[in-house]
């Protein structure tokens, strides 16, 4: 018999909570089992901690020691006295936004924040009550020219947290885009002439989901939608056999726009189907609204039962005329797994068949 390794748990205080957790924990990793939450600009568990925006920054008490450490990379260890929210720290949060937007665009003029609901930044800036004249306001970091459908960029919103290389680069390993220039002049470029559609861009979209700003947001999204009125239903993409999740964007009834589900499987990686064309057939005006049998050359609309008997019996003469095995059925790898289940005993017990197979094989 294997034994499955048990990892070590330990116990940190929290703002006065024991909170246990497992020795590879980071702190930021006990803060969240705990059910409190730090801002966390620069982060995405996919690639791992940056540390470069200092907003999670925590007050940590040891036995021997008393400092303060970015969450997202300090390793958790057994007695650790752990503030998340004193007065120093939130006023170091404050400060730190209010230079932070000093180099941003106006926050009421957010691509976002105006689409799809507050930002991670803006949302930020609205919990610790920063203000945006506390410091000059530093020029903008511009819009590129880029002529792509799918992706907006606005670097006048961009902090420079490099999220967006971070996924491209690290997770999806396309390489699309870098960074670019020094200090107040960095900014995120990509190849050949600064283009999306030149470069290795697939247009997963992962840079858009992972921008915690408007600088990168789904061009047919932009002033589609009230972010008040926005509902999200939760689903699966439509397309391949791999059934990635997502959440369909709607408003007042219609659909205008999708955004990954990150607690799916898939853990919000789509392509650029399911990015940016998930949702379009639904409006489209070739999509069929009723059964259509093609008569001398040309489809006529028909009830549901003629078309039923028709599908019947053209299996039927099939099956006579040339045997069982002339007949091959496709299920869904998105369908439930009951429906897989009727699909196979339909071509095994009524057709008499096992050519059987699903989409993801196509």
């Amino acid at each position: 018999m294997v034994l499955k390794k048990q990892s070590k748990k330990i116990t940190l205080n929290i703002n006065g909570i024991s909170v246990d957790c497992s020795i590879s924990d980071s702190v930021l990793d006990a803060i969240k089992k705990s059910g409190f939450d730090v801002p966390t600009l620069c982060y995405d568990e996919r690639t791992g901690p940056r540390g470069s925006c200092r907003m999670c920054l925590v007050q940590v008490e040891t036995d021997t020691n008393n400092e303060i450490v970015a969450s997202c990379t300090a390793a958790a260890s057994d007695g650790m006295n752990i503030q998340t929210h004193s007065n120093p720290m939130k006023e170091y949060r404050r400060n730190l936004l209010e230079l932070i937007l000093s180099e941003t665009g106006p926050m009421n003029d957010c691509p976002k924040c105006n689409s799809t609901g507050q930002c991670e930044f803006h949302k930020a800036t609205t919990d610790y009550k920063a203000k945006w004249d506390v410091f000059p306001y530093l020029k903008g970091k511009g819009i590129p020219e880029d002529p792509n459908p799918f992706i907006q960029r606005n670097y006048d919103y961009c902090i420079s947290c490099y999220r967006c290389t971070d996924i491209c680069n690290d997770w999806e390993q396309a390489a699309a885009i870098t960074p670019a220039g020094r200090g107040q002049e960095t900014s995120i470029h990509s190849f050949f002439d600064n283009q999306l559609l030149k470069s290795p861009c697939t247009f997963c979209g992962q840079c858009i989901n992972t921008c915690p700003t408007g600088a990168l947001v789904d061009k047919k999204m932009v002033n589609t939608l009230t972010p008040t009125k926005t509902q999200r239903t939760k689903t699966i993409c439509p397309y391949c056999g791999v059934g990635c999740g997502i959440h369909l964007l709607s408003e007042d009834g219609e659909i205008k726009g999708v955004e990954p589900d990150f607690e799916a499987p898939s853990r919000g990686s789509l392509c650029v189907k399911g990015q940016f064309a998930s949702w379009e057939f639904v409006k489209s005006e070739e999509r069929l609204q009723y059964p259509l049998i093609k008569t001398n050359g040309t489809f006529k609309k028909a009830t549901w039962e003629q078309a039923l008997n028709k599908v019947a019996n053209t299996f039927s003469h099939i099956k006579e005329n040339n045997g069982p095995d002339s007949i091959v059925c496709w299920s869904s790898a998105r369908v439930v797994t009951e429906a897989n289940y009727l699909m196979q005993k339909f071509a095994r017990v009524a057709v008499g068949t096992n050519n059987i197979d699903n989409c993801s094989r196509t």
